[in-house]
């Protein structure tokens, strides 16, 4: 597979190599480097070549993603265009496609955004009570929206809102949108950020007879939770990516600080104390990519995918967690300094054991639909 993506993996490293450790640890959004990879391409992995993409599949993205986190960068400023284009590819119109697709492929608009958890529903998305009401010729929208990423650099957002009332089916009745939120924020939709521990721009979203065209809404009405899990389980998959990325660059990072430092007249390194844990740190990580390829040739052959999927998250967070805790020990005092970028990239690994989906949400997917247990909630 390392050679298989070889070009891949040294064009992207082309491009955050032009931005120094300096850069990637400011506050703030990185615009810049999401422009130069905007521009160079990769962002446009996904779309098709008659639309001005790239035409790749799910495990091309999961590279380009895993190198950004690997070269010290956070790919969370950027993926959501990866995984929310499933959404607009597989179940959007032609002539949906035709107006967006070229636009993001040329970095007119970005596609960063997706507006699914609520304050009281969390990861129940079939309990959410944002609605869009049918009038005339636009849904008129009304409700409330947490922890919704890359808004204020987003051009675009898929909206997942409640067309019909909850029935006993629950995973119907809601519908997907497109909103354009240079046009939605001050008209309907009001954007209040979240200041966060991985310096993650995300934030609340409050909206009030907001209104969409008809020609906004995504496939049929009342399919969008359906059309949603297309996104999902590419946004575990390329979670999972960026968790490997992570865990090589704390694998690579303190086998080069445990060459390096001498305490009593020896490199720490020569010390099986310090070596294990570097040792097993890698052996999970490189288990977990395994995982990765699985569920993205599953999901690139169009077959199911969702325990794949969760199960990569799964391994990778927990994988590049423990290698994150490994070089944080292995540095000592000096992982707590700003300049070795160790606790930036140690907080920002944290956050996927959390989200998209917390692992114990993982284990009880893999329990009910994989092992046939009872369903626990």
């Amino acid at each position: 597979m390392s050679e298989r993506f070889a070009e891949i993996r040294e064009g992207v490293r082309a491009v955050c190599g032009t931005f120094d450790a300096a850069y990637y640890r400011r506050e703030g959004y990185p615009d810049e480097l999401v422009r130069a990879l905007t521009e160079a391409g990769w962002l446009a992995a996904l779309i098709p070549t008659q639309y001005g993409g790239s035409g790749l599949g799910l495990a091309e993205a999961s590279v380009i993603m895993e190198e950004i986190n690997r070269c010290g960068g956070n790919a969370g400023s950027c993926h959501g265009q990866m995984y929310n284009m499933g959404t607009l590819l597989r179940h959007g119109s032609e002539a949906q496609k035709a107006k967006y697709l070229p636009r993001i492929a040329s970095g007119e608009l970005r596609l960063q955004s997706m507006g699914v958890t609520e304050p009281t529903a969390g990861t129940d998305t079939t309990s959410i009570q944002t609605t869009a009401v049918l009038k005339g010729d636009r849904y008129v929208v009304n409700g409330q929206k947490v922890w919704i990423s890359r808004v204020q650099h987003s051009d675009l957002m898929i909206l997942l809102a409640r067309t019909a009332p909850k029935g006993a089916k629950k995973s119907e009745g809601m519908s997907i949108f497109i909103v354009d939120l240079k046009s939605a924020i001050g008209h309907g939709l009001t954007v209040r950020p979240i200041e966060n521990m991985v310096n993650h721009e995300t934030n609340e979203l409050f909206i009030e007879n907001l209104e969409i065209p008809v020609g906004d809404r995504i496939g049929e009405e009342g399919q969008g939770f359906r059309y949603i899990l297309d996104g999902l389980n590419a946004e575990r998959t390329l979670i999972a990516a960026e968790c490997i990325g992570d865990g090589r660059w704390f694998v690579g990072k303190a086998s080069a600080y445990a060459k390096e430092r001498v305490v009593f007249g020896r490199p720490i390194g020569q010390n099986q104390g310090v070596q294990f844990p570097i040792a097993e740190a890698h052996i999970e990580v490189e288990a977990a990519d395994l995982m990765r390829w699985k569920a993205c040739e599953l999901f690139d052959a169009g077959k199911p995918c969702g325990a794949e999927a969760n199960m990569a998250k799964y391994l990778a967070a927990k994988a590049s967690w423990q290698a994150g805790d490994a070089c944080l020990q292995i540095h000592g005092g000096f992982g707590f300094a700003v300049e070795y970028d160790v606790e930036r990239k140690f907080r920002e690994t944290r956050l996927y054991q959390v989200a998209p989906i917390s692992t114990n949400l993982i284990l009880s997917y893999v329990a009910e639909h994989v092992l046939g247990l009872p369903r626990s909630f």
